[in-house]
């Protein structure tokens, strides 16, 4: 299955590109069949038609190895679980999508010292659509978005101290 951009969607982080530290303590040892390719800060792959740039995200969304894949000419930014949202959903929507991820965050998203500046930097990309790894794809203001995300993430988890 592939989503907008035409990249094979997957459930596994080194799907379309894993951090070092992820290639290192998670993906080799235990869930690739082959060596995964470790991705540095802000390094490029292109396939031709898209330029994929890889963003490290310490615990953004959780884990101290994050990253996320920003693909340069269509302006989408795969974004993990940032927009987790459960139920059932469209697999596209313009609508807003920040009250449906509310609840999702107090389950299992941490907040810590990283969290703000890292949804700061990656609302400045400017995305034109947020592809979550659980809920719709949505398709707009991407930086507003990720603002009122940065919103809702203080008021449900607090800063950290």
């Amino acid at each position: 299955m592939r989503d907008g951009t035409g990249v094979a969607a997957t459930g596994s982080a080194c799907g379309s590109g894993c951090s070092v530290v992820d290639k290192l303590v998670s993906i080799d040892n235990c869930l690739a069949l082959r060596s995964a390719k470790g991705l540095s800060e802000g390094e490029v792959i292109e396939t031709g038609r898209y330029r994929f740039r890889f963003l490290a995200t310490p615990q953004v969304p959780y884990c101290w190895e994050a990253g996320l894949l920003f693909e340069e000419t269509e302006r989408t930014l795969l974004c993990s679980d940032l927009f987790h949202q459960n139920w059932d959903v469209e697999p596209m929507t313009e609508s807003e999508v920040i009250d449906r991820c509310r609840e999702t965050l107090a389950d299992y998203v941490p907040s810590c010292s990283l969290t703000e500046a890292t949804l700061h930097r990656l609302a400045a990309l400017q995305p034109k659509r947020l592809a979550t790894m659980h809920g719709s794809v949505y398709v707009g203001d991407g930086s507003k978005a990720i603002h009122d995300l940065a919103t809702v993430w203080r008021e449900v988890l607090g800063s950290p101290s």
